[in-house]
């Protein structure tokens, strides 16, 4: 049922507790003194702890794990007759008390309302931050409930974390997450960059900020995303395709916390942590030369892995579940389900595309519906062949200078469907003028018949 902590300096004793605790469905932790229970109170639900102990006393361990933890209840043994301690226990934050000696069943319930209370605890805490980070986390399998709990761990911890799996995994949702239960949360920002989107001179500058008049275009001074990041998290995706060049940029940030923007004499301070997330196995490409070395192993302090759809198929019904949901009441559709018939076949195929592939499914799936139950029969129409995107036909046999119109027009269109057709909030993507964004869509054919440049946005409201 939950894990739980016992420190006592009598191997005894810790020895007959946790036989009790076996007996009752919980998995018992082990400490023979306070430094042992806190190096391992990331990994339990709840603490029994003894008052009288040599290295460090039960009220002094129930302060600093207070500290650490304040939703961890801690259960204080005490000796009979020790009422005014175990009052005094309960003032500064203990749970519940027990006398020695006690009866296992007394112990058993103590432990169980606590455990309960706990996870309690931990459920609200996660929905707190599911709602910060705008998505349902599913948890269903073994391997989610691993990953979480790690993150939980590791999010209080300022350390730097690379995060692997494959593309449609969900990791920029655990990137989140890190961050949304970390204490940088309160004081800085969750800020993205994606390594792969810009060539490398633009990628530099982006990352690190320029001077007015480090290059062309250079009208003024900018900060990068590493200063925007300050006192927050930045989140580096596809971190495995920055250029060497800035790879070595980046191990200097890291390793003295210094930025130098470009074609600045400067070097600058910044407190960010770092996550990374990747695709790629890194590994392998710093054992080639392809990433450096020395960068991998300063990123890679924690690796957290996303496993892939196919190995946590308990997920897949909730996932699918929860994504119709979502989708039905997005699209305006009442009363909207899948059958269990449906959610069975789900769960037995493999999704190369992981998460993000079903919810595209799903998508089509409630999309093309009428409301009501969707049954298997409908699940050939929402696994079109995928089409190739405009950015890699356009491309193709063109010159250089065609190529950047190409790629500019393609980031201009993909700004335009995120927004919704909103100029001003594509623009505001884009980060440029919403004047510059109606040029470039009318340089690229994109401006429809109907519109004029002094329109307004109707959905800015």
């Amino acid at each position: 049922m939950g894990r739980v902590l016992v420190v006592d300096d009598e191997a005894a004793m810790r020895f007959a507790l946790a036989e009790l605790l076996r007996e009752h469905g919980h998995e018992a932790v082990l400490a023979p003194g306070g430094h042992d229970a806190l190096a391992a109170l990331d990994r339990v639900d709840t603490v029994i702890v003894d008052y009288a102990m040599p290295e460090m006393d039960g009220l002094e361990l129930l302060d600093r794990i207070r500290q650490r933890d304040a939703s961890i209840p801690v259960v204080m043994v005490t000796a009979h007759g020790s009422e005014r301690l175990a009052v005094h226990a309960i003032q500064r934050g203990a749970y519940d008390y027990l006398h020695k000696p006690f009866e296992p069943d007394e112990l058993a319930r103590v432990i169980d309302r606590a455990v309960e209370a706990s996870l309690l605890r931990r459920e609200e805490r996660r929905g707190r931050i599911e709602r910060s980070v705008g998505k349902r986390v599913i948890a269903e399998s073994a391997s989610m409930r691993r990953l979480l709990a790690d993150v939980e761990r590791i999010a209080r911890r300022d350390i730097t974390v690379l995060v692997t799996g494959e593309s449609g995994t969900g990791k920029e949702v655990i990137a989140s997450l890190l961050h949304a239960q970390s204490p940088r949360v309160n004081g800085g920002s969750l800020v993205r960059f994606n390594c792969a989107a810009l060539p490398g001179e633009l990628a530099e500058a982006e990352l690190f900020g320029h001077a007015k008049g480090a290059f062309t275009g250079a009208h003024a001074q900018r900060s990068g995303f590493f200063a925007r990041a300050d006192g927050g998290t930045l989140v580096l995706d596809e971190v495995g395709e920055l250029p060497l060049a800035i790879q070595a940029k980046l191990l200097r940030a890291l390793q003295n916390g210094e930025i130098q923007p470009v074609g600045a004499g400067r070097t600058d301070r910044v407190d960010a942590r770092v996550v990374a997330c990747t695709n790629r196995d890194l590994e392998a490409d710093a054992n080639s030369g392809r990433f450096r070395s020395d960068l991998y192993f300063r990123l890679a302090v924690v690796v957290l892995r996303v496993p892939p759809l196919r190995e946590r198929r308990e997920d897949i019904p909730a996932l699918a579940n929860e994504l119709c949901a979502r989708y039905g009441e997005r699209f305006g559709i009442g009363d909207v389900r899948l059958s269990d018939r449906l959610v069975a076949e789900l769960a037995r195929r493999d999704w190369p595309g992981n998460v993000r592939e079903l919810e595209n499914a799903i998508a089509r799936l409630v999309g093309l519906s009428d409301g009501g139950e969707i049954d298997l029969d409908r699940l050939d129409d929402a696994r079109p062949a995928p089409e190739p995107r405009e950015s890699e036909t356009e491309g193709a046999g063109l010159s250089l200078r065609e190529q950047v119109q190409a790629f500019e027009r393609g980031l201009i269109v993909r700004a335009l469907e995120e927004a919704h057709g909103n100029q001003v909030r594509a623009a505001q993507a884009l980060r440029t003028s919403r004047a510059t964004l109606i040029d470039k869509m009318r340089k690229y054919g994109l401006r429809r018949p109907s519109d004029r440049d002094d329109e307004d946005d109707d959905d800015d409201a």
